[in-house]
């Protein structure tokens, strides 16, 4: 089995990684944070805005079950690829749409997977989501991990993740494990 490595940041990583977690294909998700310049940052940090990094999760998947088209296929249709730098009330550039390419296959899929959406009109603005070459990814904190799985109680969860998670159940259920 080949494995390969996909890095969105679309908003929350609590909301991407619940998401991501269910797709068949998929075996690891980590939350984390990229695209930025300062070196081992802090969820603290990151969450001021200023270290150019995003929260992101890097997908660990089989290319032959998922292929990455399909996962540019749920990212950009799980969140909201339109806004500037921010996800609903999530404020802020580390909230960013954003997808980090590892080759060039990957920058040319997502390239013209967006030019596509945008040609079809998919949404009703033009797609904001930064596409960018990744170089690093740092780990998020322990906490930050099967956030999901381990607060639905949880207020963010119940009122922003859930109703995501039952959107993603309706619209992907044939890609769901």
């Amino acid at each position: 089995m080949s494995t390969k490595s996909a890095v969105f940041g679309g908003g929350c990583f609590w909301c991407t990684e619940a998401i991501f977690k269910n797709l068949n294909g998929v075996s690891a998700v980590s939350s984390g944070y990229a695209g930025g310049d300062v070196p081992n940052p802090t969820y603290e940090q990151v969450s001021t805005g200023e270290t150019g990094h995003a929260e992101v999760i890097k997908i660990d998947y089989n290319p032959d079950v998922l292929p990455y088209e399909k996962l540019l296929d749920v990212f950009f249709h799980t969140h909201d690829p339109t806004q500037l730098n921010r996800q609903g009330h999530d404020v802020g550039t580390q909230y960013r749409s954003l997808v980090l390419f590892m080759d060039d296959d990957q920058r040319e899929a997502v390239e013209k997977y967006i030019a596509e959406l945008n040609s079809a009109k998919e949404f009703d603005k033009p797609i904001v989501t930064e596409v960018k070459r990744f170089e690093k990814f740092y780990s998020a904190e322990d906490y930050h991990k099967d956030y999901y799985e381990n607060h639905k109680e949880n207020p963010y969860c119940e009122l922003v993740i859930s109703p995501k998670l039952a959107e993603f159940w309706k619209r992907y259920k044939d890609l769901a494990k």
